[in-house]
């Protein structure tokens, strides 16, 4: 059972969803794996009804700026063209899906999935109105991407139980700022 009702106009943005941060990956969020079924759930609602389906994954060069080993936060993770890049491969992606790549180049870090990908452009195009997000992680770049899309002009709605942060105490503050926001949040 879909968590929300798609329709023409409407854009499901599936976040990050990639070995990487999933369990055993190199910056695993706990509980990722766990949400993939309802993801696929959302997916097959979200085509049914004719809803867009976008897909952002983090594209990282080796010696990416965000990586600790060039003094960044974050442990070397989504290496282009790795394994822990790859989408998990339980998620069921349709061959139509638009895949939007962030975090690309070597000196700049990227969180949100409109952070210079056209994406924002590319759903007007589409005559996109409204967007539902879900994926990892919901206290970085789910975050991100949810507040560039209100930027955007976009209606949004989080799908929060198909999003896991990754410190799990900051999930509530996070769900407070996306709805203060105005993102609405779908417990």
């Amino acid at each position: 059972m879909s968590m929300t009702s798609y329709r023409s106009g409407d854009a499901l943005l599936v976040v990050d969803m990639q070995n990487d941060f999933c369990e055993g990956g190199a910056l695993a969020v706990e509980g990722g794996q766990a949400i993939v079924p309802g993801i696929n759930r959302e997916i097959e609602a979200a085509r049914a009804a004719g809803a867009l389906i976008v897909a952002s994954r983090d594209w990282h060069p080796v010696d990416h700026v965000s990586f600790v080993t060039q003094g960044g936060p974050w442990p070397p993770h989504c290496v282009q063209d790795t394994f822990g890049a790859a989408f998990h491969p339980e998620l069921g992606l349709p061959d139509l899906t638009i895949k939007v790549s962030k975090g690309t180049a070597f000196d700049r870090d990227a969180y949100s999935a409109f952070d210079q990908t056209g994406l924002a452009g590319f759903l007007r195009n589409r005559q996109v109105s409204r967007v539902m997000v879900c994926g990892l992680a919901l206290d970085v770049c789910v975050r991100a991407t949810i507040l560039e899309a209100l930027k955007e002009g976009f209606a949004v709605q989080l799908l929060a139980p198909l999003s896991e942060p990754v410190q799990p105490e900051s999930r509530q503050a996070c769900l407070d700022e996306l709805s203060q926001a105005g993102c609405e949040v779908t417990a």
